[in-house]
């Protein structure tokens, strides 16, 4: 008997996506292998996705929908399973993230997550992590996590990166430019605010580390610190002024908005050939 045999569909909306997956398939007279050539994938992939080891992808879940005429059932179950890309432990920050009135984010190493384009993620995603599916999922997660600002009520969101982030190469130079580009787009959309912390302002009230500051639609405010093997939700008063007073003193020792896009602007042209 094999894992999927073993699954029970009430366990989470992925064992239930997965299960559902596979019972209409088999209902239409239709192997692993000929699905998974439909929606362009490899059969082992298939294969996890329907034993639930693997999260489902948007495409797989149309072509589904279209083989099967179940409507829109797996398109409106996906977004649902893409909470399983995510760490047990980051799973509820992101949940608050969604419901954020306002971010406020220092980076010091990498582009947040929300500001990532795909392959800038892959990249950042890909060190030290050999499984490729995994990583693809992460990649599905965080691309997800930027649906917020498609939203009418979109949140504001503040960001100081330290100008290492902008100088720093993750991948191709193509790929890097990419993600400076999407940077300066950013940077000039409504309801956003970038800085970049220069080299020249030398120690600054970041070297801390990395934090989001979220004020949310209901409930207390909660600060996330980045950690080496996982991050803290605080919600503690004390923690959630700090956190305000240390971001008020990064905004005021960055380079305003307009000076941040020149040097982002700066950075783009030294990549150039």
């Amino acid at each position: 008997m094999s894992y999927a045999d073993e699954l029970d569909p009430s366990d989470s909306v992925l064992a239930f996506y997965a299960t559902d997956l596979r019972r209409k398939r088999e209902m239409a007279g239709m192997t692993q292998r000929a699905l998974a050539q439909q929606a362009l994938m490899a059969p082992s992939l298939l294969n996890k996705i329907e034993a639930a080891k693997r999260l489902p992808s948007e495409d797989l879940s149309k072509v589904a929908d279209r083989l099967f005429g179940t409507d829109d059932h797996f398109i409106r179950l996906w977004p649902l399973t893409i909470k399983y890309a995510y760490p047990k432990w980051f799973r509820p920050y992101v949940e608050l993230e969604a419901s954020a009135t306002k971010i406020r984010s220092f980076e010091a190493q990498v582009v947040p997550g929300l500001l990532q384009t795909e392959e800038y993620a892959r990249a950042v995603l890909s060190a030290g992590r050999p499984d490729v599916d995994k990583v693809e999922e992460l990649v599905v997660g965080r691309l997800d996590r930027q649906r917020i600002f498609a939203r009418k009520n979109r949140p504001e969101l503040w960001t100081v990166l330290d100008e290492s982030v902008i100088r720093r190469s993750m991948g191709s130079v193509d790929m890097m430019r990419g993600q400076l580009e999407a940077l300066l787009s950013a940077a000039q959309t409504p309801k956003n605010v970038l800085q970049i912390m220069p080299y020249s302002a030398g120690c600054h009230a970041g070297v801390g580390g990395p934090f989001s500051a979220l004020n949310l639609d209901e409930g207390r405010d909660v600060v996330y610190v980045d950690g080496f093997l996982q991050g803290q939700i605080l919600a503690e008063q004390e923690h959630i002024e700090t956190a305000a007073h240390t971001y008020d003193l990064l905004r005021a020792e960055a380079l305003s908005p307009n000076q941040s896009i020149d040097l982002i602007v700066d950075a783009l042209k030294e990549l150039r050939p």
